[in-house]
């Protein structure tokens, strides 16, 4: 049966990768709405041009004229004259993603970057509509906000770790499952000390070994904040104990994680480090799509290697521990602070060591607030912490700034 794809985050690294498996198999899927931020107006009116959508959205208003423009453009430099094709429907403003979650259709492909992303998974969830999630944020800040309210089976996680994992679960008994194991790449800075790390750049922290990823996840890789963030998903998608989800630095890439049983049996997910096949399988769940990605060559000698994680060099993951143990609010904080932070370290604001303490001062100010870490959870509530947290984080930073 041909699937009715979604996908919000059109022109991101997850949006791109998503089209290209969609075009490598356009007997399975039809894309019916595309939503992004509105930076690259072109790129959005090809994408929608080519696979012929319905809906466009743009979170941008003020992008809203040069996207049409663009799709106008766009339609005539294929040769087709403005009244022989459909442009399609236009939205824009700061819900459009969360109208196209509406949208009637199969699959929506939360592939947004950040907070943004928690008001269109909720809108997705309540349409019943099968989630691709791509977007971790919006799961980790909206906690029991998602899980309370998605049906079994309705969220399929995108992130490799997360395939991985739910791959290595089917069939097995949760019961059975001694531990999860994700694997950490160990990003740029992988073997190195504190100190060395004091005087990075954001070119080097944005040079990924393994992976081509968007700005923000390549730099959250290099903090590890990005590990730390998929722990509490794990935890929150599957179930598990912190105390039973472990952090091991894998550099190749190739498993993407492990599932430990009781009996000592370890079920391994392994593939080359290639986007498209967790997000094929997230767009055809439960189905496999053939040639979604290549496979491991196993006619070559193949050497996999496990180092522990260096907590003092890279403590995100701990913090991210603090934050998910303590549940309700904190994980908003912890995403929000590091979201500025990261903003700050590209604008040469913040140095790289300044990520981490900047989250773990405003984290540790938050939980010693009852009247705040313990309110009650609801939208409202989390967007509220989003934003003080923020503006807790952009103070802090500017003190630090005017010490250097």
């Amino acid at each position: 049966m041909r699937k009715r794809v979604a996908i919000l985050g059109s022109t991101g690294s997850i949006g791109t990768q998503a089209l290209d498996v969609v075009a490598a198999a356009p007997e399975r899927f039809d894309v019916v709405a595309l939503a992004a931020g509105g930076g690259r107006p072109e790129v959005l009116a090809a994408q929608a041009i080519e696979h012929q959508v319905e809906v466009v959205a743009v979170s941008a208003a003020t992008a809203a004229q040069d996207v049409q423009l663009a799709l106008y453009a766009e339609a005539q430099r294929r040769g087709w004259a403005t009244g022989d094709h459909r442009i399609p429907r236009l939205l824009a403003g700061r819900d459009a993603a969360t109208q196209v979650a509406r949208t009637p259709c199969d699959v929506v492909l939360n592939g947004m970057t950040g907070a943004v992303g928690l008001e269109p998974t909720l809108a997705t969830i309540e349409t019943g509509t099968t989630l691709a999630l791509a977007n971790k944020e919006s799961l980790i800040i909206g906690g029991e906000l998602v899980t309370g309210a998605v049906a079994p089976g309705q969220l399929v996680p995108v992130d490799s770790e997360h395939s991985a994992l739910a791959q290595a679960l089917r069939g097995e008994r949760i019961e059975d499952v001694a531990r999860l194991v994700v694997t950490a790449s160990g990003g740029p800075f992988r073997g190195w000390t504190r100190e060395q790390l004091a005087d990075v750049t954001p070119e080097q922290a944005s040079a990924h070994p393994t992976w081509d990823m968007g700005p923000v996840i390549t730099i959250n890789s290099a903090t590890l904040v990005n590990k730390g963030l998929e722990v509490i998903e794990a935890h929150l998608l599957f179930g598990i104990g912190f105390d039973r989800i472990h952090v091991v630095v894998h550099p190749t890439s190739v498993v993407h994680s492990m599932v430990e049983l009781v009996d000592g049996s370890t079920m391994v997910q392994a593939s080359p480090p290639d986007m498209r096949l967790p997000i094929a399988l997230g767009l055809a769940w439960p189905e496999r799509v053939p040639g979604a990605a290549k496979a491991c060559d196993w006619s070559a000698p193949t050497a996999w290697e496990f180092f522990p994680l260096d907590d003092s060099a890279f403590p995100a993951v701990r913090l991210a521990r603090r934050a998910g143990e303590a549940a309700g609010t904190a994980p908003a904080v912890f995403n929000a602070v590091n979201e500025v932070c990261v903003d700050a370290f590209v604008a040469g604001d913040l140095d790289f060591l300044g990520i981490p303490a900047t989250i773990e001062t405003v984290l540790e100010a938050h939980l010693a607030d009852p009247d705040v870490s313990s309110a009650p959870l609801t939208l409202a509530t989390v967007l509220e912490v989003d934003r003080t947290a923020r503006q807790a984080a952009a103070e802090l930073i500017g003190t630090r700034a005017a010490a250097r």
